[in-house]
C-alpha cells in the first residue's frame, strides 16, 4: 500500500470514529462524558495532520499522525479503566464528594455542578467493550497505519 494510501486510510478512518461518535451524541442522543470529548481530539488532529501530510513529504507528519493514535489509545484505555473501577477519573467526570457538613444551599450548588454524564459508568457497550475500549483498539489500528506511511515516506535529506 503506497504512502497516500496509507495516510487516507488513517485520516479517513479517524473522520470515521468522529463522525460516528457526533452521531451517537446528536442522532442517537447518546450525551458524551468529559472523557469521550478528550478521545475526539487526537481523531480531529489526525484529520488535520492528514491533509499536512499529502501536502508535504517525508516522515515528520506521518510520525506526528501516528503519536496522535497513541494518544487516542491512551485516553481510551483510561477511559476504559475508569470506567471499569480500576482508577479514579478526574473529578470533572465523577460525582461530588461528600456532603456532610454542607448547608442546603452549598448540598444544592454541589448537585448542579455535578457532570450531567459520568465517566465511570459505561453508557454502550458491544462484545463487552464500552465505546472507549473500542477507540483504544481502533486508535491503536490507526497509530499502526500513520507508522507504516512513516516506513513509506521518502526521507527529508538525500
Amino acid at each position: 500500500m503506497t504512502r497516500t494510501n496509507l495516510i487516507l486510510l488513517s485520516a479517513g478512518g479517524s473522520a470515521a470514529l468522529l463522525i460516528a461518535a457526533l452521531g451517537s451524541q446528536y442522532i442517537g442522543g447518546l450525551a458524551p462524558c468529559e472523557l469521550c470529548i478528550w478521545q475526539r481530539w487526537p481523531h480531529a488532529a489526525a484529520v488535520l495532520l492528514g491533509g499536512l501530510a499529502l501536502a508535504l513529504a517525508g516522515p515528520v507528519v506521518p510520525a506526528l499522525g501516528a503519536a496522535t493514535g497513541l494518544g487516542g489509545a491512551g485516553i481510551g484505555v483510561y477511559h476504559t479503566g475508569v470506567e471499569r473501577g480500576w482508577w479514579d477519573g478526574p473529578a470533572a467526570c465523577g460525582a461530588p464528594g461528600g456532603i456532610e457538613g454542607l448547608t442546603p444551599e452549598e448540598l444544592l450548588a454541589q448537585i448542579m455542578a455535578a457532570p450531567v454524564v459520568r465517566c465511570d459508568e459505561v453508557a454502550w457497550e458491544f462484545l463487552g467493550l464500552s465505546m472507549a475500549s473500542w477507540n483504544a483498539l481502533a486508535s491503536l489500528g490507526l497509530a499502526g497505519l500513520w507508522a507504516l506511511a512513516v516506513l513509506r515516506s521518502r526521507p527529508l535529506h538525500g
